[in-house]
């Protein structure tokens, strides 16, 4: 990732007749170095969740099946209520040492799936899916919920209905299961994942504020900046400039809605209609990709640090 300090306020880049040099890119795209890491992420978390899986496997067709018996049966009892003999069958018994394999097991599974679950996260948040695509867009942000869910289910199932277990093996077991379950599902579980159309709108307002696809960020925190004077970022970390993909790749994940002051602090324009841009950033961020984002409106034309044609309407 491109990151270089920041030495003067991210004001537009500007030719000599005022016009801004550079053209705009057309929608946001993850650098490819962060397409490169996000690929690698889902790669690694695809085998953890693949241990996981096979780990359960094991869990169900070897460990459960574990038993010792107790008696070797064969002897003769009279039952009292018929006055019938029966023959004494063996008694079985499910091993403590299995049941510690068991629990041993049950942890290493919820690790293996709370580790890919936080890996697949990362590369959701560098490379996301876009919200139009409904399913694409639900399975990918919720895949570690699902992982969670198939990892556990059918074995947590089969530990309530073993027959050799004791009530307390059953019982300890049982609860274990359910809990590692729970907390692997939650962790794997997406509550705001972000999207092409957020990242996108940031892009936009960046672009349409600033004349370039640029801006500033420091370590820590989970916004970026439009311009480096802005109180928010002198912490006395080196200060970062680059694109929003750059941005999104260091960790910082939308524009913050604080830029009209911020383009003030800078003595940068503010649009007329700053506010109403703030609300709809503030929709869209929140998963309302469907918010028009409204075009700055400058006092003075001149203020524009870009000029961007609005697309003509489709054809009926």
């Amino acid at each position: 990732m491109a990151e270089n300090e920041q030495t003067s306020s991210a004001a537009p880049r500007r030719s000599a007749t005022g016009a801004t040099t550079g053209e705009p890119p057309a929608g946001w795209t993850p650098s490819p170095e962060a397409k490169a890491s996000a690929t690698r992420f889902r790669i690694i978390a695809a085998v953890l969740w693949a241990l996981a899986i096979a780990g359960e496997a094991v869990g169900i067709f070897w460990l459960l099946r574990q038993r010792e018996f107790v008696d070797e049966g064969g002897a003769l009892l009279r039952d009292p209520d018929t006055g019938l003999l029966e023959e004494q069958g063996a008694s079985a018994q499910f091993p403590q040492w299995a049941f510690i394999a068991l629990l041993v097991l049950l942890v290493v599974i919820a690790a293996l799936s709370i580790i890919g679950s936080i890996l697949w996260k990362k590369a959701n948040t560098l490379d996301p899916a876009r919200r139009a695509d409904k399913t694409r867009f639900f399975v990918q942000n919720q895949l570690g919920a699902i992982i969670a869910v198939v990892a556990f289910l059918p074995l947590v199932i089969l530990i309530f209905l073993n027959k050799d277990m004791d009530k307390g093996q059953k019982a300890t077991a049982g609860i274990v299961g359910i809990v590692l379950a729970v907390l692997a599902a939650i962790v794997g579980t997406s509550f705001a994942p972000p999207s092409v159309e957020q990242y996108t709108a940031d892009q936009s307002a960046v672009i349409q504020l600033l004349g370039a696809d640029e801006v500033v960020w420091v370590d820590g925190g989970k916004v970026y900046h439009v311009c480096d004077e802005v109180p928010a970022i002198q912490t006395g970390s080196e200060i970062r400039t680059g694109t929003t993909s750059e941005a999104i790749e260091a960790g910082k994940i939308r524009l913050t809605l604080q830029f009209a002051s911020e383009l003030r602090t800078c003595g940068l324009a503010v649009p007329e209609n700053a506010d109403e841009i703030t609300e709809a950033l503030r929709a869209i961020q929140a998963g309302q990709v469907d918010t028009p984002l409204p075009a700055p409106v400058w006092a003075d034309p001149t203020d524009a640090p870009i000029q961007i044609e609005d697309a003509p309407a489709d054809a009926g």
